[in-house]
């Protein structure tokens, strides 16, 4: 699981239960910096890039899929 401080300095993420198709986990790497709210101070968000194509975010709801590589 993906923590608040840790959201700040890792850039490489591993994901839990997804996996590719030579059965090693996903891994994602960080495409920008960490978004952070001052009036919700438990909330953060992961710009993420997966291949070549593919882009998303980590945030405090999905945290609990990833783990820092």
């Amino acid at each position: 699981m993906i923590t608040k401080s840790q959201s700040l300095t890792t850039d490489n993420f591993k994901h839990v239960s997804a996996i590719n198709a030579d059965g090693s986990p996903m891994r994602y790497r960080r495409n920008g910096q960490t978004k952070l709210w001052k009036t919700r101070p438990n909330h953060f968000r992961i710009p993420v890039k997966r291949g070549l194509y593919e882009y998303g975010y980590i945030d405090q709801d999905n945290a609990g899929e990833f783990n820092s590589a």
